[in-house]
Parts: structure tokens; sequence; C-alpha cells
């Protein structure tokens, strides 16, 4: 076989292969994927207890699954940690809300979120598993 029928042979290979690999990605993505969404409004009470929510899809865990969610208004480079949610990933779309009275008071108006979906997994030392995660600029009203 001569280099040029083995690059010929290689390069229809790789095609080949590339082409499997697409219409299996296409075909498994469209209901399956592992995702989080964030509510475009949370809430914040007179005495600072704020509100997050919004959705989430995860496949199997082998270890317990959280959502976490975090904020921040004014300086980003600043975030506090609002809560935690147990997650089932059953790869069902489920509703998540996390809520936290803090002392740093937030005001109405806009705020950055961040939410993931992690999952402690691993034997002896329980090592983090990031299902989703999800950053969105949100409007926080008052309740």
């Amino acid at each position: 076989m001569s280099l040029r029928q083995v690059s010929q042979a290689f390069v229809a290979a790789t095609g080949a292969a590339l082409l499997l690999l697409t219409s299996s990605a296409v075909a498994h993505s469209a209901p399956y994927e592992e995702e989080v969404t964030v509510d475009p409004t949370g809430t914040v009470t007179s005495d600072g207890t704020i509100t997050l929510s919004g959705t989430y899809r995860c496949l199997s865990g082998t270890g317990p699954v959280f959502v976490s969610s975090s904020v921040s208004q004014g300086d980003p480079r600043v975030r506090h940690g609002i809560g935690g949610t147990s997650a089932l990933c059953d790869g069902a779309e489920h509703r998540w809300s996390n809520s936290e009275t803090r002392k740093d008071a937030f005001t109405p108006g806009a705020a950055h979120v961040e939410a993931t979906v992690m999952e402690l997994s691993g034997g002896g030392l329980p090592m983090p598993r990031f299902h989703a995660s999800r950053q969105q600029d949100i409007t926080l009203t008052e309740v």
C-alpha cells in the first residue's frame, strides 16, 4: 500500500469516526443533558432573607447531590453562598430553591447568581463531581 493510499484510508476512517461521534452526541444530547437554570428574579425580605430558585436536571449519581447557589451584588469579586438543596439525579427536570438570612444586606435590584449541581462521590474521602453550573444576572425584588 502506498503512502498516498494509507493517507486516504486514514482520512476516511477519521471522517467516519467523527460522523459517528457527532450523530451519537446529537441523538443523546436533546433529552438527557445535565443542566441547571436560574430564575430571572429572586426575592429579598426586609429581614435580609434572600431566595434564589430555578430548575435542574442531572443523570445518575452514586453519592449525595446538591444544588448550591451564590449571589453577588455590587462588587462581583464578593460572592455570598445562599443555602443548598438536595438533588435527585433521575434525568427528569426538578425545581430548586435556596434561601438564607444574611446580615450583609442585599437590596432590590441587579444581582449576579451562580448555581451548581454537585455530587460528593468517591470511597474514603468524598470528592466533588460537578454535573452542571450556570452564572446569570438576575433582579432581586422585595417581598
